[in-house]
């Protein structure tokens, strides 16, 4: 089910399914500015990311000595049991709760609640997590919206860059061919940029861990700038797309996938958030659109 929210700027369409952002358009033009998806290139569109983000060693991790699988970015991604709920015209909320089912892979009791709320050009993306369980849960949450570049078809994907507020030369840790973290970082940014071009991710994912930056604005080098995303509840960042492909992804994460030395225990694992019983977290991300 797709549910609508829209004011008198923008109308943004959310699946049921995973809680998926799928479409932001602007009332004034009807541009679209997220990538609609491909199967022949990349099928989704703005994953929610949680419990884990990115991939873990095997696809496995353990707690308490017992072994758990999860996929690549958790299990909200694709998930049919989500439940929608239209709040307003405005803002609507979706939610997953623990069940036999996440308890084979993932075991604490918890809810997950992600919200979509519209003020004026701005999409508000927030996140509510209960630990309900007597242990303390470990968990991440993020986001993964990917962003139509380029905008026109008479525009060139080099003709862009995001620019890192705040960041003048962070280094971006590279992912190995299992796609755990390794300690190398490479450096992309000039002058608090990345420009886009075709090679950029031809190693995956531009990870940053512990930034310092908390908005990414994505700008054409002559028109000026399309939309920016403000993170200051998360602590690390991804930016990727698929090889030579028309979009960008800016991620907003609390955590990231597995570093090369891991010791696989969910309880060690780096980046990974803790909530002690009966606490709630709460973190939200805001799309701008310019």
């Amino acid at each position: 089910m797709i549910h609508t929210i829209e004011n008198e700027k923008l109308t943004v369409r959310i699946d049921t399914t995973g809680a998926e952002l799928a479409s932001i358009k602007t009332k004034k033009d009807n541009r679209e500015f997220l990538w609609q998806g491909d199967p022949a290139i990349w099928a989704s569109q703005a994953p929610v990311l949680f419990p884990i983000i990115g991939g873990l060693k095997n696809g496995t991790y353990t707690y308490k000595e017992k072994n758990y699988s999860l996929p690549k970015h958790g299990f909200i991604r694709y998930n049919k049991n989500v439940i929608g709920i239209q709040n307003s015209k405005t803002k609507a909320s979706f939610s997953l709760s623990s069940s036999e089912e996440t308890m084979s892979s993932y075991p604490f009791k918890f809810s997950f609640t992600i919200s979509f709320e519209l003020i004026d050009n701005q999409i508000i993306v927030s996140h509510t997590i209960e630990n309900k369980d007597s242990e303390t849960m470990f968990f991440s949450v993020g986001g993964h919206p990917a962003f139509n570049c380029p905008l026109d078809p008479s525009e060139k994907y080099e003709d862009y860059y995001i620019s890192l507020e705040k960041t003048k030369n962070p280094k971006s840790y590279v992912l190995n061919d299992q796609g755990l973290i390794s300690k190398n970082t490479i450096s992309i940014i000039d002058d608090y940029k990345i420009w886009l071009t075709n090679t950029l991710f031809d190693k995956d994912a531009l990870i940053f861990k512990n930034i310092n930056a908390k908005k990414a604005t994505l700008i054409h080098k002559t028109n000026g700038p399309v939309l920016s995303v403000d993170f200051k509840d998360f602590s690390d960042l991804g930016i990727w797309a698929k090889h030579q492909s028309p979009y960008v992804c800016i991620e907003p994460w609390l955590g990231y996938a597995d570093v090369e030395e891991t010791t696989q225990n969910i309880e060690e694992k780096e980046g990974i958030q803790k909530l002690k019983k009966e606490e709630i977290h709460k973190s939200n991300y805001t799309i701008t659109i310019i």
